[in-house]
Parts: C-alpha cells; sequence; structure tokens
C-alpha cells in the first residue's frame, strides 16, 4: 500500500473544508503571546480582552503560581497514570474533599474536562429505556453525553418551565428513569435557568436533577459557590457540574452530589477511568483557587466582577445595543447576520478590543452577535476604552 493510496482515503475533505470556507464556518484562533489578563497581547497587537473566561483574575493569581510551582518540585511534572490505578495522588483528594466542603456537598469527583464531566456523568447514570429532558440550549457535552447513553432525548424550550411540565405530564410514565439536566448560565447568551422552578418539576415527577454550572462556577453564589447556592437549593440538585478552568484559573471539571453518586461514577465512569490524571501542578493550583474563593478575598474579586460587569451591561445599553436576555458577566452584542458580527469583531480589534464573533450555526442565523465576557481584573479605564470603541464601530457599521 502506498502512501498515496492512504492520502486518497481523506480526499473528501478537501471539498467539506472548502464547503466551510465558502459558508464561512471557519475558525482562525487569535494567538495570545503572554498572560491571559485585561489587557492582553494577541496577534502581536494590545488589546483590551473580552474573550477571556478568567472571570476572576485567578490564572494569574500569584497563590496559583507558587502553588503549582511547589507542587511539581515536589510531585513531578505529571500522575503518570490514570486515576482507578496509580494516578490518584494525596493532592487529588485534597482537592476533591476541599470542593466537596465548597460546595456543601458529600463528595466530588474531579474530571480532566468539564465536557468530560458531563459525557462521563450523562452515559453512566442513563441507558436504554431512560429519558433525558434536556434544555435546547444545553452545551455540547451535554448533548452528546445525551446521545451516548443510549437514552431517549425529550428537548423542551429554553427557560420554558411550562412546556417542560407540559412535556413531563405528557411521557414521564413511558420511562424506568429520567434526568432532567440543563446548563444554569447560557454561554452564548448569559442568561441563566429558572432553576427554582426546575427542581420543583423534578421534584413532582421523580426527575433526577443535574446543573451544568460551567459558566457558574465561581460567577454566582456565596464566594462563586454556584447556582444551587445561588438559589437555595441546596439538597435539591442532584448532580452539579463544575469547572476549574474558567473562573477558578486552573483546569478541569467535577461532579459535586451525594457520596453513592461519587462511588458509581468512580467504578463506571469511562472519561475517569480512561484518561490520565491531572498534573500535580493544575491540582495545586485548583486547591489554592478554591482557598482563595473561601477567603474575603474571593469574595471581594467576586462583587468587583459583578460591579464591572453590571456598568458595561448598562452602558451597552445606553449606546442603544441590543444585549439580548443578559444576566451575567456574559454579554452579548446582538447584530444580526452573521456578516455584521464579523465585521464588527474585526474593526474592535483594530480599535484594540477583542471581541469574538459567534455567528451561525453557533447560534440562529439572524442573532449573530460579538459575545464580551468582563472580568475582575478589568478597571473602568479598560472598559470606558472598550465603550468607546464600540460607539465608534457601531456607528460606522450603522448597528445602533
Amino acid at each position: 500500500m502506498t502512501a498515496l493510496t492512504r492520502t486518497d482515503r481523506l480526499g473528501f475533505l478537501e471539498g467539506e473544508l472548502k464547503d466551510l470556507y465558502e459558508q464561512g464556518f471557519v475558525w482562525r484562533p487569535r494567538i495570545l503571546e503572554g498572560e491571559q489578563r485585561a489587557r492582553a497581547r494577541f496577534d502581536g497587537q494590545e488589546v483590551v480582552n473580552l474573550s477571556s473566561n478568567n472571570y476572576l483574575g485567578l490564572t494569574n493569581h500569584p497563590r496559583l503560581r507558587e502553588s503549582a510551582k511547589r507542587a511539581i518540585d515536589r510531585y513531578g511534572a505529571g500522575a503518570g497514570a490514570v486515576r482507578p490505578i496509580a494516578g490518584t495522588m494525596t493532592l487529588h483528594r485534597e482537592l476533591e474533599e476541599k470542593l466537596a466542603r465548597f460546595k456543601g456537598v458529600e463528595a466530588t469527583l474531579v474530571f480532566q474536562s468539564g465536557f468530560a464531566a458531563n459525557l462521563g456523568a450523562i452515559q453512566t447514570l442513563m441507558g436504554k429505556g431512560d429519558a433525558i429532558y434536556s434544555e435546547e440550549l444545553n452545551h455540547g457535552s451535554i448533548i452528546d453525553g445525551c446521545r451516548l447513553s443510549g437514552s431517549e432525548i425529550l428537548r423542551w424550550p429554553h427557560r420554558n418551565a411550562d412546556a417542560l411540565r407540559r412535556l413531563c405530564k405528557e411521557s414521564r410514565q413511558k420511562y424506568r428513569r429520567a434526568l432532567l439536566v440543563t446548563d444554569a448560565v447560557f454561554s452564548m447568551d448569559g442568561d441563566i435557568a429558572p432553576l427554582k422552578e426546575l427542581a420543583s418539576i423534578a421534584e413532582e415527577f421523580d426527575l433526577i436533577f443535574m446543573v451544568d454550572d460551567a459558566h457558574a462556577s465561581g460567577v454566582l453564589g456565596r464566594g462563586g459557590r454556584g447556582s444551587a447556592d445561588h438559589f437555595g437549593l441546596h439538597g435539591r440538585v442532584d448532580l452539579q457540574m463544575g469547572t476549574l478552568s474558567k473562573a477558578l484559573g486552573a483546569m478541569g471539571g467535577y461532579i459535586a452530589g451525594s457520596k453513592n453518586l461519587i462511588e458509581f461514577l468512580i467504578q463506571k465512569a469511562r472519561p475517569w477511568l480512561l484518561s490520565t490524571a491531572h498534573p500535580p501542578a493544575v491540582v495545586a493550583a485548583a486547591i489554592a483557587s478554591v482557598e482563595i474563593l473561601e477567603s474575603p478575598e474571593g469574595e471581594r474579586l467576586v462583587a468587583k466582577l459583578w460591579e464591572n460587569a453590571n456598568y458595561f451591561k448598562q452602558e451597552l445599553k445606553k449606546l442603544g445595543f441590543n444585549t439580548g436576555a443578559s444576566e451575567t458577566p456574559i454579554t452579548p452584542v446582538i447584530v444580526g447576520s452573521s456578516q455584521n458580527a464579523k465585521e464588527l469583531a474585526r474593526r474592535l480589534f483594530a480599535e484594540g478590543v477583542f471581541a469574538q464573533e459567534i455567528v451561525f450555526p453557533m447560534v440562529a442565523r439572524e442573532k449573530a452577535r460579538v459575545r464580551t465576557i468582563v472580568t475582575a481584573m478589568h478597571t473602568k479605564e479598560d472598559l470606558d476604552f472598550a465603550l468607546n470603541a464600540f460607539k465608534k464601530v457601531g456607528k460606522e457599521l450603522e448597528l445602533m
């Protein structure tokens, strides 16, 4: 068999890529040259960074840096094994115990990413003969976990608890077990799920209740404890997926819940069982992050995040931009067509502001936008600089 023959087997990719290019469905990632800060250098240009998930600035915090360095010196560069065999270190257990106390649950299990956590939990708990009631705008990791489970997937309209209740009345009795799963904060629109109503529906129809807290971790609740804390739902959410990769400044995801839930995932969740454990430096940094969030400093950082987010959102609205239903530091500027969004993002970058365009198929064709994420690191000067750029470019493109 020749190399040419092997290459021809992938010849179809040329046509597939051409279609993507022609439709504009391609990513051109900008390159970060330095630290992930409020002002950062991308593609050789210093910009106000409105595209980072580093909500609290913890990625750059001295305590996380020092903890990571000490862990390398003591434990080495990597774990060297999967968790169930020889890769579970004292650091991993310390992190999981701290997370359980922080979240107010019996136990947690750390996965290699938030994606892996959703995938592992859903496909492990649910199977054929079961039903999953999935919010229509749920993250792709939830969607993939649902598909891999083999369960019947019943989608319900965005944030519409009444429609979900009607769907449960019509269908719940047909299935052995059922899971209700939703994002807490929706990453494209920045709105929040009606979790109190959903918890009541879960109890009414005997649904396992799972919440994805990726964009709520470190953002909602006391000191960033998440959506269950924010809504006072302790004990009413069966599974909480949290992330270490966004506001907590490190990397990874976790499932929080009962001891039996975590024990079952340890025995059965393939993404956890078959992936090498986090390196010591990452785990140590995450431990330091949780400790900061539990302290007065953490409360101050979360308060600053919300102060900045509210100011920026209000000023965008005053300028006449459509920010949709945003309730969080994720604030979209909705401009209609994909072309509008791409041109707005391009012109903003030229003015020194990095706000990523989000276009179809990630959002509806008529709801393309640039997505802004404000952090606790931003100063008022940073935000005013960005607002002036939005004002200038928005007027020039007649988007206001």
